[in-house]
C-alpha cells in the first residue's frame, strides 16, 4: 500500500503538532483530535468518544507512544480514515509511571490504518529511531516513518516489482528438493535480520518479506520455481550478499536430508499381509514397523477462546511474557530432542521458535487488542489467519507448517491463560495403545509415552509432516491421511496397524493376529540380533575399556537410553525441570523426578547435574535479572549460590534420593574456583547431615579454561570431573556457539580444546580423580576416540551415538589411540585434527 498515493492520505502535514507541552493527558488527546476535526476527518463529537475509550482501557503502548482512538460505537463520528501526531518532547504523563512523547490519535472507520499501526509497531522496536522523532523539528521524519516505510506483507495491486535500481539483487533457481521450508526459511530470516535493509524475494507475481517467516513461506516455493531477491537501503548490497551466501549455502544440507528422508521412508522391506480379509482404512505410510493393540481416538477439543479485552499495557505485557516463556520452552525441547533424536529433528522446534519472530504475526494481534479484543482471542485469531493462509495454498509442505504454527500458538495461549492450555493427552490409557487422531503436533509427537503408544494413525497430515519424521525418528510405526473414517472409531477398537503399507486392519481375528505376531517378532529378533552389540562394553582390543554413558532429563528416556547400549546416565539435566514448566518445581516434584530415574536405572550410576540456568537457557518464571552477556554473567553455580531458595530445595531431594538407594553422583556446572567448590560441599554436608543420607561422590564440571588450568588444584576438593566440551569450546575460542556466522568454526577439535582436556586429565590423575566428558564431541566415533587416548574415562553422549562409538572403540587398540591423540595435540588447527580421521581411513 502507497500511503502518499491514496486520495485521502492517512498522513499529513497538517495532521503534525511538533514541540508541544500539553498541561495533562486530556490536553493532549484534545490537541490531536483537534488536528482531525480542523482537516475534515472527523466530527467534533470524537473528542468525547476518545476520552470515553480512555476510561475503558489504556491507550499506552510503551516507548513514549500512546495510541488514543475512539469507542466503536461512534464509528459513524469517523468521515475518512486518518491518524493525527501530537509531539510532546517533555512527556506528558498518559498513567502513572507512564509518559508519553508521541500522541497518535486514530480515526478508523475500516482496516485501512492497519498498515501505519504495523509500521508504528516496527517503530517500537528501534528505540533509537524512535527517540529521534520524539525530538525532531521536521514533520517530513515523521511522514517518511510512517508513509514512506515498508508496510507488512502489503497486498498485490499489480504487477510484483523488484526493489531498489538492481545494484542489490540476484536470481536463483530454488534447489532444495522439499522447496523452501521452515527450516532453511528460517536461516534466511536470520542472515537478513540485521540489516536495516529492505530484503524482498519475490517468484512471479508473489512476494515475500525476508525477513519475516510467515511471510517467506506464504510464498510456496518449490524446487525449480525462479526466484528474484532484492533490496534496497543502505546496506542493501551486503544484505543481499549475505542472503545469497546461505541460500546458496544451504543447497547441499537440503539435498543430503532429502535423501536421508527418502531413505528412512522408502519399504526396506515387505509389509504384512493379512491371511484373511480385513475391514481396512488406507492411509499413507509415515513410519515402518507393525503394531498391535486397540485404539484410542483423540478427538479434537475446541475450546472457545474467550474475548476479554483488558489494557494495552496489561495486554502487551500478558503477550511478551508468554512469547518469551514460550521461547525458552521450544529452546529447551529443541535442545532435548537435539540430545535425544539428532540436530535434525531439533531444529524442527528451532524453526518453530522463529515463527514467533514474525514481525506481521505480532502486529495483527496488537492491532486486534487496539481494536478493543482481549489478548488471547487477539492471538488466536491472529494465528488462525495465519495458518489458515498457508492452508489454503494448497501446497502440502506448507500445510504441515500450518500445523506448526497452530502448535506454536497454543503453547502461547496457555502462557495468556492456562486454562487454555489444558490437552487431552494428559489422559491417555495406561495400557499400550494405538493413538488415533485428526493430527499431532510436532511437541505432543516428541513428548509421547513410547511405553504405552504403540502406534500413531491421523486423519490428516502428510509423510513430510514434522510429526512423520518424529515418528520415524522414534521408530513408533504410523500412518498419516488416514481420513475421516479413522475418527469414527470406538475407542478400544482391536487392530493392526502397518507404517510400513500405510494399513490400518480392523478387528483382526485370531489367525490375523498371531500372524502379525509372528511377522513383528521375527523383525523384532532380527533387530534385537543387530543391537546384541549395543550391549558389549566398549573394550579396546588391547584390553582398555573405557565407560558409555547416555545425556537424557527423564526417567521415561531411560530404557531407550539402556537399549541402545547405555551403561548408565552421565548427565541428567534438571534445568529441564524448570524450563519446560511454568513454575518452580518444589522439594517434592524434584524428589520424584530423581528417585524414579534412579529406580528406572536399576542400579546403574546416575550422575546429576545441579541447576545449570543462564547463558542460553533462561527461565521466565525465575525472575533472573536481564544481564548484556548472560554467557559471562551469573550462571550455572554463581546463581546457585546466590539463589538458595533454588540450590537447597534440589540438594535436599537428591540427598533423599541417595538414602532411598539412588546410586547417585552430583557434579555443579561452571565451576571456576576453589572457593565455589568449598561453599558448595559445604552446603551439601549439612544437607545430608541434616537429613541423615549416605555421601554421594561431588564432582564438577569443567566449562571454562580456569577450571581445566587448575584441574590439578580443583581435584583435591571433588571426587570427579565431567568435561563439557561444548561451553568449554565456546569460552576457549570467544566464540558464541549460537552466533549465525561463526558457529561453525566454534569446533571442539581445535588444538587449544584438545589441550586444556588433556591438561584436565593429568590434573585429576595426581590425585586419582577420574574424568569423563559429556559435550558434543563424545557421541563422535571419532572424538571419542581422540578423548580416549586423552585418557578420559568416561563418555556420555545422546543415546542414539552410543553403537557406533562402542563399535570405534572396540575396534581399536588404546596404544594406537594414545598414538592418534599426540599427534592431534601437535596440529596447527581443527581442521588438521579432523584430517586424522580422514587419513586413517576412519580406523584408529
Amino acid at each position: 500500500m502507497d500511503l502518499s498515493s491514496q486520495t485521502s492520505p492517512l498522513l499529513t502535514p497538517a495532521l503534525i503538532c511538533l514541540g508541544a507541552a500539553p498541561a495533562d493527558k486530556g490536553a493532549a488527546i484534545a490537541a490531536a483530535c483537534q488536528l482531525l476535526i480542523d482537516a475534515g476527518y472527523v466530527a467534533p463529537g470524537f473528542t468525547a468518544s476518545v476520552l470515553r475509550r480512555e476510561q475503558v482501557a489504556n491507550t499506552f503502548l510503551g516507548h513514549g507512544v500512546a495510541i488514543p482512538h475512539g469507542m466503536v460505537e461512534d464509528r459513524a463520528l469517523v468521515l475518512k480514515d486518518g491518524i493525527a501526531i501530537v509531539q510532546v518532547p517533555g512527556g506528558v504523563e498518559w498513567n502513572a509511571g507512564q509518559s508519553a512523547r508521541l500522541v497518535v490519535a486514530i480515526a478508523a472507520r475500516s482496516d485501512t490504518h492497519i498498515a501505519v499501526l504495523r509500521r508504528l509497531t516496527r517503530l517500537l522496536q528501534d528505540e533509537a529511531g524512535l527517540a529521534a522523532l520524539c525530538e525532531t523539528r521536521d514533520p517530513a521524519a515523521l511522514l517518511s516513518a510512517l508513509n514512506d516505510a515498508p508496510p507488512i506483507a502489503p497486498a498485490a495491486t499489480g504487477p510484483a516489482t523488484d526493489l531498489g535500481d538492481g545494484s542489490a539483487r540476484f536470481d536463483w533457481v530454488v534447489d532444495y528438493p522439499t522447496g523452501l521450508h521452515a527450516r532453511p526459511a528460517s536461516a534466511w530470516v536470520e542472515a537478513v535480520r540485521p540489516f536495516a535493509a529492505q530484503v524482498q524475494v519475490r517468484s512471479g507475481d508473489r512476494v515475500g518479506d525476508a525477513k519475516a517467516l510467515v511471510s517467506l513461506l506464504q510464498l510456496g516455493l518449490s524446487c525449480g520455481d525462479a526466484v528474484v531477491v532484492s533490496a534496497e537501503g543502505r546496506d542493501a548490497v551486503a544484505a543481499v550478499a549475505k542472503l545469497k551466501s546461505v541460500i546458496t549455502g544451504l543447497s547441499a544440507q537440503e539435498k543430503a536430508d532429502a535423501a536421508a528422508a527418502a531413505r528412512k521412508v522408502a519399504p526396506v522391506e515387505a509389509g504384512w499381509t493379512p491371511p484373511s480379509a480385513l475391514p481396512v482404512i488406507a492411509g499413507l505410510p509415515a513410519s515402518p514397523g507393525l503394531a498391535l493393540a486397540p485404539v484410542h481416538v483423540l478427538l479434537p477439543v475446541d475450546a472457545a477462546v474467550p474475548d476479554h479485552p483488558v489494557s494495552l499495557t496489561e495486554g502487551g505485557a500478558l503477550l511478551d511474557d508468554a512469547l518469551t516463556a514460550t521461547r525458552q520452552q521450544l529452546r529447551a525441547l529443541a535442545d532435548d530432542t537435539g540430545r535425544r533424536l539428532g540436530a535434525a529433528e531439533a531444529g524442527i522446534f528451532t524453526a518453530q521458535a522463529e515463527l514467533l519472530n514474525d514481525t506481521d504475526l505480532i502486529t495483527l494481534t496488537c492491532q486486534l487488542m487496539v481494536e478493543g479484543h482481549g489478548v488471547a482471542w487477539a492471538w488466536h485469531e491472529a494465528i488462525e489467519r495465519k495458518a489458515g493462509s498457508l492452508a489454503a495454498l494448497g501446497n502440502p509442505v506448507l500445510a504441515a507448517r500450518a500445523a506448526d504454527l497452530r502448535d506454536v500458538g497454543r503453547r502461547v495461549l496457555a502462557r495468556i491463560d492456562p486454562a487454555l492450555g489444558a490437552s487431552s493427552l494428559a489422559t491417555l490409557p495406561e495400557t499400550p495403545f494405538i493413538l488415533v487422531a485428526p493430527d499431532l503436533s510436532p511437541s505432543d509427537t516428541a513428548a509421547l509415552d513410547m511405553n504405552r503408544v504403540v502406534g500413531l494413525a491421523t486423519a490428516h497430515g502428510g509423510p513430510t509432516s514434522h510429526t512423520a519424521i518424529l515418528a520415524r525418528t522414534l521408530g513408533l510405526p504410523a500412518l498419516v491421511a488416514g481420513g475421516a473414517a479413522l475418527l469414527d472409531l470406538p475407542s478400544g477398537t482391536p487392530v493392526i496397524l502397518d507404517g510400513q503399507g500405510g494399513r490400518l486392519y480392523l478387528n483382526p481375528g485370531a489367525a490375523d493376529t498371531a500372524s502379525a505376531e509372528r511377522w513383528r517378532q521375527d523383525r523384532l529378533a532380527r533387530q534385537e540380533r543387530e543391537a546384541g552389540e549395543r550391549g558389549l562394553p566398549a573394550r579396546t582390543t588391547d584390553g582398555h575399556t573405557v565407560e558409555i554413558a547416555a545425556n537424557i532429563n527423564s526417567a521415561d528416556q531411560v530404557a531407550m537410553a539402556v537399549a541402545q547400549g547405555a551403561e548408565g546416565v552421565g548427565l541428567m539435566r534438571t534445568e529441564f525441570l524448570f524450563l519446560e514448566r511454568g513454575a518452580t518445581p518444589d522439594e517434592e516434584e524434584q524428589y520424584a523426578a530423581y528417585r524414579a530415574m534412579a529406580q528406572a536405572l536399576d542400579g546403574r550410576p546416575l550422575i546429576v547435574r545441579a541447576l545449570d540456568i543462564g547463558g542460553d537457557k533462561q527461565v521466565a518464571h525465575l525472575n533472573l535479572p536481564k544481564e548484556d552477556n548472560p554467557f559471562l554473567g551469573v550462571r550455572g553455580a554463581r546463581l546457585l549460590l546466590r539463589r538458595l531458595d533454588l540450590l537447597e530445595p534440589q540438594m535436599r531431594a537428591l540427598y533423599r534420593a541417595a538414602r532411598d538407594g539412588g546410586a547417585l553422583s552430583v557434579m555443579f556446572p561452571m565451576i571456576t574456583s576453589v572457593e565455589e567448590i568449598q561453599a558448595l560441599t559445604a552446603l551439601c554436608e549439612r544437607i545430608r547431615g541434616e537429613l541423615n543420607a549416605p555421601k554421594v561422590p561431588l564432582g564438577i564440571m569443567v566449562e571454562v579454561p580456569a577450571a581445566a588450568v587448575q584441574a590439578d588444584v580443583l581435584a583435591r576438593h571433588v571426587d570427579f570431573f565431567s568435561i563439557g566440551t561444548n561451553d568449554l569450546t565456546q569460552y576457549t575460542l570467544a566464540i558464541d556457539r549460537q552466533h549465525p556466522d561463526l558457529a561453525a568454526e566454534a569446533d571442539s577439535l581445535h588444538p587449544a580444546v584438545l589441550r586444556l582436556i588433556r591438561q584436565t586429565v593429568e590434573g585429576a590423575s595426581r590425585h586419582g580423580r577420574w574424568v569423563g566428558v559429556c559435550g558434543g564431541i563424545a557421541g563422535d566415533p571419532f572424538g571419542a576416540a581422540l578423548l580416549t587416548g586423552l585418557g578420559v574415562q568416561e563418555l556420555s553422549m545422546t543415546p542414539r551415538d552410543i553403537p557406533a562409538v562402542k563399535a570405534r572403540l572396540r575396534h581399536s587398540a588404546q596404544a594406537d589411540l594414545t598414538a592418534l591423540a599426540l599427534r592431534a595435540l601437535s596440529c596447527e588447527t581443527a581442521a588438521d585434527v579432523r584430517a586424522l580421521d580422514g587419513a586413517a581411513g576412519g580406523q584408529s
